[in-house]
C-alpha cells in the first residue's frame, strides 16, 4: 500500500502542473534556406524556463497558462522575440535570419546556452564555418584535422587524419555521417577525409559522458550532419584547389516542400602526373595511370506537413590507384581501391507537442581490393598470372528514436535499433596460366562471417534546482555464429551550478564494443581488416569517470578544465610478428592477442566564439598504456600515440569585411616507438651430410623494450589568408595558405642506416637511426565561389 501512495504523490504534481499548462512545439529554421537549427535556444524571458532543438531542429516548451514573451536565438543569427498568448497548445515554425556583421552577433544580448549549464560535458561542436577557416594542407578543408587541435584528440602522424581520442584507438570512434556508420573515413592512406565541408551542415564530437543513446564503441562518438537542401531558391558553391576541385549545387524541387542537394569533389593527381610518367617511359612502353579519389554526397527532403517529413541521402567515395605497363611481350599490371557507400532513409513525425519520433534505415559498405598481374604476350605460348586481395564489412540497419518533453525539467529521450553485420576479413584469390603446364584458380584465406547487433536505451536528462543531471541505461546484445553476448551500460552525468557563470561536472559512463579493426601500430592501411567479437574473441569494454569545472567570461568567452580516466579491456592486438601479409591461409584469430589499456590525463580548453577575433587554446597533458600477455613479456608499454603534452592554438582574424586572416599551431610529444638496440646469433637450422655436421644461424635483432623510445617533438605553424569580394550575383574567394610555415623537420619514420666507418676488427657495422620527415614548407592557393 506504501509504494501505491507514493506513486500517487508524485503523480499529483504532474497532474495539476499538466492541467495549468500548455505546450508550445515546432521548428526553428534558417529563413533562407529552410536548414533546420540544431542546438538553437528557445527561452521564455518570463519564467526562466528554455530548451534547445533537437538534431532535427524540433523543440518542446510546456509553461503555465500566460502572456509569455518567447526569445529563439542562434550563434551567427539574429534573434527573434516573440509575444505568445498561452492559453491553448501552440505550434511555431520560427526563421532566423543570419546577421549582417560579426558585431552585430558580438554586441546582441541573445540568450544561448552557456558551457556551464549543460549537463554534458567532454563534447564539442565545432561550426563548419570555422572549420573552413582553419588553415589546411594543400588549401583542403578536412574536418578531421580540425578535431585533431581539439585538446583529448591527437593524429595518428604527420599529415594524416586518424583520431585517437582519449588513449582509444581509431576503431573504438562512432563516425556517423547522418546517423550512418563510416568504417574508412580517409583517402589517400589517410592525408584527406572523406567528408567535403561544403556539404556539411553541422559537427559534433562527444569525447566522454556518453548520453545512453549511444553505444558500439568505446573512445567517441562523431556525429556529422548534412546539409538538407535549400528549400526557397537556387544556390551553389565550390572551389578550384592545386589537388581537388569541388562543386554543391541545391535548389527547390518544390519549394518550401521538397528539395535536393549534390555535392562532389574529385582529385586530379592523375591528370598531372600521367603525361609525364608517359613522356618518361621507355619508346616501346606504354603505361597507363589512374591515381585519384572522389567523393559524392546527395540529399532529398520532403515536407509532408508540419508533422511529418522524409529525408534520403548517400555518400559514395572511392580511392583509385593503379598502373598498367605494357611492351611487346609483357604487360604487367598492379592497383589499390578503396572506398565506401552509404544511405539513409529517414521519417521525422512529431506524434504529440510533447512527442517526437524519428525511424532510420541504414546501409553502409567499405570494401577494399588490392590487385597485382603478369602477361606475357606470345600468340603460341601466352601466359598469364593474376592475384586479387579483397576485404570489406557491410552493414543493414534500422533504428527508432523517440524524444518525450513532459516539461521543462525533464528531457526523455528512448529508442532501440537492429544492425546486421557481414565481414570479409580478408581473402587472397590466386589465378594462372601458364600455357599447358600449368593452371591455377583458388581461393584462400578467412571465410566470410555475419553477426547482428541488437541495442536500446532510456535517458532523462532533468533539472533539480541548481543540479541538473542525464541519467541513463544503454542496453545491447550481440549474435555471430551460435554466440550471445549481452551488455547493461549506465551512463550518468552531472552539473551543479554554484553561481551564473561557474559550474562544476562529473560523468560515469560505461561502453561495450563488439566489432574490431585490426591494424598496425606502425600505419593506418586500407588493408586493416574489420572483424567480429567470436566465442574466442570477446567484446571490448571500458569505463570512464570524468570530473571537470566550466565557466563563461564576459559572455565572449568559454573556459572548461577536465580530469579523466579510463580503463579497457579486452582491447586487441597483433601478435609480435603478425599481420594481414602473411598466413592467409590460417585464421586471423590465431594472430591476434587480447590485453588490457589505460588512459587518463587533464585537458584544458580556452574559446572565443564571437566578434571579428575568434578562436581557441588547448592544452592536453595525458598517459596512454596498454598491457597484453603475449607482447612485451607480459610487461605494460606506452601505446604508440602516448603523448604526455599535446598544444594546439587557433586564431582566426577579420582584418575586414574582404581580408580574413587565420592561424594554426600544434605542438605534441614525440610518438613512442620501438627500436631495435642490440643483435646475436642464434642456431637456426643443424644438419649432417658425408659425417660432417653444418650448423647455420641466423641473426636476432631485439631492443629494450616495446615503445621505450621517441621521436623528434613535433611542432608547425600554418597561415592562411582568404580574399572575399562581392560580385553582384556571387561571391568569390581567393585563399592562400602555407603549411609547416617555419619549416620543422617533424618525424615521419625511422630508419636504419649503416655507419661506413665502423670498427675495422669488428664484423659488424655499428647502425644509426634517422628520423625522416616528408613535408616541408608547403604553399597553397584555391579560387571559391558562392552564388
Amino acid at each position: 500500500m506504501k509504494p501505491l501512495l507514493s506513486v500517487i504523490c508524485w503523480l499529483i504534481p504532474l497532474v495539476l502542473y499538466a492541467q495549468a499548462s500548455y505546450t508550445i512545439s515546432g521548428y526553428v529554421e534558417d529563413a533562407e534556406s529552410g536548414e533546420k537549427l540544431i542546438a538553437a535556444n528557445v527561452y521564455d524571458e518570463k519564467s526562466g524556463q528554455g530548451v534547445v532543438t533537437n538534431t532535427y531542429g524540433f523543440f518542446s516548451l510546456t509553461l503555465p497558462a500566460d502572456s509569455i514573451t518567447l526569445t529563439v536565438s542562434y550563434i551567427g543569427y539574429s534573434s527573434r522575440t516573440i509575444p505568445v498568448q498561452l492559453t491553448a497548445n501552440r505550434e511555431l515554425i520560427v526563421a532566423l535570419s543570419p546577421s549582417v556583421s560579426l558585431e552585430v552577433v558580438e554586441v546582441s544580448s541573445d540568450r544561448f546556452e552557456k558551457i556551464e549549464e549543460s549537463s554534458q560535458m567532454s563534447r564539442i561542436e565545432v561550426p563548419v564555418e570555422q572549420i573552413k577557416r582553419i588553415p589546411a594542407l594543400l588549401g583542403e578543408v578536412d574536418i578531421l584535422k580540425t578535431l585533431q587541435l581539439l585538446p583529448g584528440v591527437q593524429s595518428g602522424g604527420e599529415g594524416q587524419t586518424g583520431l585517437y581520442v582519449r588513449g582509444g584507438s581509431p576503431d573504438q570512434n562512432l563516425i556517423l555521417l547522418d546517423g550512418v556508420p563510416i568504417y574508412n573515413a580517409s583517402h589517400l592512406l589517410g592525408i584527406f577525409s572523406v567528408f567535403n565541408a561544403d556539404a556539411i551542415r553541422n559537427v559534433t564530437l562527444t569525447k566522454g559522458g556518453f548520453p545512453a543513446r549511444y553505444g558500439g564503441r568505446l573512445s567517441s562518438v562523431l556525429e556529422i550532419n548534412m546539409k538538407e537542401g535549400n528549400l526557397q531558391e537556387f544556390h551553389g558553391e565550390g572551389s578550384i584547389g592545386l589537388i581537388t576541385s569541388k562543386l554543391t549545387l541545391e535548389a527547390p524541387i518544390v519549394k518550401g516542400k521538397t528539395s535536393f542537394l549534390i555535392s562532389g569533389r574529385r582529385t586530379y593527381a592523375d591528370l598531372i602526373f600521367s603525361p609525364i610518367i608517359k613522356a618518361t617511359a621507355a619508346e616501346d612502353q606504354e603505361v597507363s595511370l589512374r591515381l585519384f579519389f572522389y567523393d559524392l554526397n546527395a540529399k532529398v527532403q520532403h515536407k509532408i506537413n508540419n508533422k511529418h517529413r522524409l529525408f534520403a541521402s548517400t555518400y559514395l567515395g572511392s580511392d583509385v590507384f593503379s598502373n598498367d605497363i605494357e611492351d611487346e611481350l609483357n604487360r604487367i599490371t598492379g592497383g589499390i581501391d578503396w572506398g565506401n557507400l552509404v544511405s539513409s532513409l529517414r521519417w521525422n513525425y512529431q506524434i504529440t507537442p510533447k512527442l517526437f519520433a524519428n525511424t532510420t534505415l541504414t546501409y553502409s559498405n567499405y570494401e577494399i581490393d588490392i590487385l597485382a598481374g603478369y602477361e606475357y604476350l606470345d600468340d603460341e605460348e601466352p601466359e598469364r598470372f593474376a592475384a586479387k586481395y579483397f576485404s570489406g564489412i557491410e552493414d543493414v540497419g534500422t533504428r527508432v528514436d523517440l524524444d518525450y518533453i513532459p516539461s521543462p525539467r525533464h528531457y526523455i529521450r528512448m529508442g532501440a535499433s537492429a544492425t546486421a553485420h557481414r565481414y570479409r576479413p580478408g581473402a587472397l584469390s590466386f589465378k594462372a596460366d601458364f600455357a599447358d603446364e600449368f593452371n591455377l584458380d583458388t581461393l584462400i584465406g578467412s571465410k566470410t562471417a555475419y553477426s547482428t547487433e541488437y541495442s536500446a536505451y532510456v535517458e532523462d536528462d532533468l533539472q533539480l534546482g541548481a543540479l541538473k543531471a542525464n541519467i541513463g541505461l544503454h542496453a545491447s546484445a550481440f549474435k555471430v555464429d551460435r554466440q550471445w553476448y549481452s551488455s547493461i551500460q549506465p551512463r550518468l552525468s552531472l552539473r551543479y551550478l554554484l553561481h551564473d557563470h561557474l559550474s562544476l561536472k562529473a560523468s560515469f559512463s560505461t561502453m561495450t564494443q563488439y566489432i574490431n579493426l585490426l591494424t598496425s601500430e606502425s600505419f593506418s592501411l586500407p588493408t586493416d581488416l574489420w572483424v567480429p567479437s567470436t566465442a574466442r574473441i570477446r567484446p571490448q569494454q571500458a569505463w570512464q569517470a570524468a570530473l571537470g569545472a566550466a565557466r563563461t567570461l564576459q559572455d565572449k568567452f568559454e573556459v572548461s578544465v577536465e580530469a579523466y580516466y579510463k580503463k579497457m579491456s579486452n582491447v586487441l592486438s597483433y601478435k609480435e610478428g603478425a599481420s594481414f601479409l602473411f598466413g592467409y591461409d590460417s585464421d586471423w584469430q590465431d594472430k591476434v592477442t587480447q590485453g588490457q589499456g589505460e588512459a587518463y590525463g587533464l585537458e584544458f580548453f580556452f574559446q572565443k566564439k564571437k566578434g571579428r577575433t575568434t578562436g581557441w587554446l588547448g592544452y592536453t597533458l595525458s598517459w596512454n598504456h596498454r598491457q597484453f600477455d603475449d607482447i612485451n613479456s607480459g610487461q605494460s608499454y606506452p601505446f604508440r600515440y602516448d603523448r604526455r603534452h599535446d598544444i594546439s592554438l587557433v586564431v582566426n582574424h577579420d582584418l575586414s569585411d574582404k581580408v580574413k586572416f587565420s592561424a594554426a599551431w600544434v605542438y605534441g610529444t614525440g610518438n613512442a616507438i620501438s627500436l631495435n638496440t642490440f643483435r646475436y646469433p642464434r642456431q637456426a637450422n643443424k644438419f649432417t651430410f658425408d659425417g660432417r655436421t653444418s650448423v647455420w644461424f641466423r641473426e636476432i635483432e631485439a631492443g629494450t623494450g616495446k615503445n621505450a623510445f621517441r621521436m623528434t617533438d613535433y611542432h608547425r605553424l600554418d597561415l592562411s589568408v582568404a580574399f572575399h569580394k562581392q560580385k553582384r550575383h556571387w561571391e568569390r574567394t581567393w585563399t592562400i595558405g602555407l603549411y609547416n610555415a617555419y619549416y620543422h623537420r617533424n618525424p615521419y619514420f625511422v630508419v636504419v642506416t649503416e655507419d661506413s666507418g665502423s670498427d675495422p676488427l669488428s664484423e659488424l657495422e655499428r647502425r644509426k637511426f634517422q628520423e625522416i620527415s616528408i613535408l616541408p614548407i608547403i604553399p597553397s592557393v584555391s579560387y571559391g565561389f558562392k552564388f
